[in-house]
């Protein structure tokens, strides 16, 4: 079950943690099975957004709890909901652990990048599905389109190359929620439109600068994004360069150090 985040008045609930500053909540204590997190609200119901560490989250809504990236063991996740289903991004370790998937998938549906796909052992590929930049599908009721996510800059193409890893854009009711992968700006992300919140990594040499991540966001106008897979980026400065149609929500995405 998900619980969506209530207001406590006192101390009579202790914080499980914080999530960083500017306008971040205390997340309440958990109890197994239960997730706390920040509420979008859709026509279908409220979606939670619990994030993990660096590009991991879980995506609450209803009877589902959908994992991205899950990697750091079994425990990383002890007391969150079982994933009803699983959505990686591509194939490097900070996004893609078979030791991972094997303690926490069990049988559920696994979306994931044809890289990824050729890499799962046979327990894990029979329950899989590759998508390719572009291509449409559904996981768990959800649909999902799967975004081109690649570098564009020369010197950094050998870190992510063209038509590899995916992004995700998942429909949740009346919402759209993207969670961008490894990338700098694409054409397909720079494209996308009517997203209510987007999840975008900014880390060198890998991903975006800072400041190309703010370009994006001006360019492509999420209703909220939360920056992850950020290292040690300058938030403030991403904070700053956004425009006013975006709220910015920082949150703790390294709770145990980067």
């Amino acid at each position: 079950m998900v619980n969506r985040r209530k207001v406590v008045v006192g101390m009579t609930a202790l914080p499980l943690a914080y999530w960083g500053p500017t306008g971040a909540l205390p997340a309440l204590a958990q109890t197994e099975g239960s997730m706390d997190g920040d509420i979008v609200t859709t026509s279908e119901g409220d979606l939670v957004i619990h994030p993990v560490n660096h590009a991991s989250l879980v995506l609450g809504w209803g009877d589902k709890a959908i994992y991205l990236d899950p990697v750091g063991g079994a425990e990383r996740y002890a007391g969150l909901p079982a994933p009803t289903a699983i959505l990686i991004t591509h194939g490097h370790g900070d996004h893609f652990d078979i030791p991972t998937l094997d303690a926490i998938a069990g049988g559920v549906p696994i979306l994931t990048s044809q890289e990824v796909f050729d890499k799962l052992p046979e327990a894990l590929r029979a329950n899989a599905t590759a998508i390719a930049n572009g291509s449409t599908g559904e996981i768990d009721g959800v649909a999902v389109r799967a975004v081109a996510a690649h570098n564009v800059t020369a010197d950094r193409m050998r870190y992510h190359p063209v038509g590899v890893g995916n992004g995700y854009v998942l429909s949740f009711g009346d919402k759209q929620i993207y969670v961008a992968g490894d990338t700098e700006p694409t054409p397909d992300m720079l494209g996308l439109t009517d997203i209510a919140v987007a999840f975008l990594p900014m880390n060198l040499p890998y991903t975006m600068t800072v400041d190309q991540a703010a370009e994006a966001v001006n360019a492509f106008k999420p209703a909220i994004v939360y920056p992850y897979h950020y290292s040690d980026s300058d938030l403030a400065a991403f904070q700053a360069a956004v425009g006013a149609g975006t709220e910015v929500r920082l949150r703790d995405w390294y709770p145990n150090g980067a």
